[in-house]
């Protein structure tokens, strides 16, 4: 856009510039990079609510239409503030004047270099939606702890990236402490519990994909959260019409429950800023940062998944296991920001 006014206006989504301060003398983490942070672990706590509430407390049959009303919502308001000139695709804030596809907004050979981006990203999606269905809330968090390990293996095999003592010891803090959580749980079931796990690999590779492959394409957040959009929504909606999942969905009684219809209404618009701090958090701090960030709002997540859905008694165990997992996480945010 031609004025700083207007350029003011856009929201952020991109790498800070240089002369962004640090969170505090010494620090590896930049003041926005925090912000981020923040944003991205209170989505994730009340996405987690709202999907729980339509899955288990409305009993709807199917995650991946509720996958697939957030990606056509996400998409719906890109589109939007993008027609509006209140958000740009791209790195470079002037091209938001120009439309270089009529219908894609984007080059062809740009979402072509997006596809496993979007591919990664459409598996996290249906196995994560997926898994929240069969665990109850507490342990679900507990388990989703351990993806720290996965991410940690990707970036390794991707990028050779290595990490200090200090940041490997946290990381055994926490996975130990899950473990131990998760060592009287009654209401075990194989099933759900590979789905959960299935979910932390999903996860691990999508957020590795974005560090790697985000940063090169020359899209902020938001041209990520596009090009995943239109990429992965005919799939998808191809997808649940083959499975039969958009018929059960029409006939599903509380369909029009106003009490469902809020619920569904609120988990599409957390999904689209959560998919938004995701971005954000992972290109402006790293994949590994990002996984960690998770483990911290799990405090959250659990005390408020132990209020409203139950699901788990209280043990001595699971408590100690908790604790041992925020303890590892809390080190870890300590290491990252005094640059360990």
């Amino acid at each position: 856009m031609s004025s700083n006014t207007e350029k003011n206006n856009l929201l952020p989504v991109s790498d800070p510039p240089k002369s962004d301060d640090k969170l505090f003398k010494g620090s590896a983490m930049t003041k926005r990079g925090a912000y981020a942070a923040i944003s991205y672990m209170s989505c994730a706590v009340l996405l987690v609510m709202f999907n729980k509430a339509a899955l288990s407390s409305y009993n709807f049959p199917s995650a991946n239409v509720i996958t697939l009303f957030q990606m056509l919502s996400s998409s719906s308001f890109l589109y939007v503030m993008r027609r509006l000139k209140l958000i740009s695709f791209t790195v470079a804030e002037a091209s938001v004047t120009t439309l270089d596809n009529p219908v894609t907004l984007l080059p062809l050979k740009t979402l072509i270099h997006t596809l496993p981006v979007a591919f990664t990203y459409l598996m996290y999606m249906l196995v994560t939606m997926e898994s929240v269905r069969g665990v109850n809330v507490p342990m679900y968090t507990t388990l989703r702890r351990t993806t720290v390990v996965f991410t940690m293996l990707v970036e390794y095999i991707l990028a050779r990236q290595k990490y200090t003592s200090p940041i490997v010891g946290s990381v055994g803090l926490i996975v130990f402490g899950a473990f131990v959580a998760g060592a009287r749980d009654l209401s075990f079931d194989a099933y759900s519990y590979g789905v959960v796990f299935l979910a932390n690999i999903s996860t691990a590779i999508y957020l590795a994909t974005i560090a790697r492959i985000g940063k090169s394409s020359g899209l902020n957040s938001f041209g990520l959260m596009w090009c995943n959009g239109i990429i992965c929504a005919p799939i998808l909606v191809f997808w649940t019409y083959v499975k039969g999942d958009l018929e059960i969905t029409f006939n599903f009684p509380y369909l029009l429950s106003p009490g469902f219809l809020a619920v569904l209404f609120f988990s599409c618009v957390l999904a689209f800023f959560l998919n938004y701090s995701i971005f954000l958090n992972t290109t402006l701090n790293s994949a590994l940062t990002q996984t960690i960030c998770g483990n911290l709002k799990d405090i959250f997540t659990i005390g408020l998944g132990w209020m409203i859905f139950g699901g788990l008694p209280f043990d001595l165990l699971n408590v100690i296991g908790q604790l041992l997992g925020f303890l590892g996480s809390g080190l870890y945010a300590y290491y990252k920001l005094v640059g360990k």
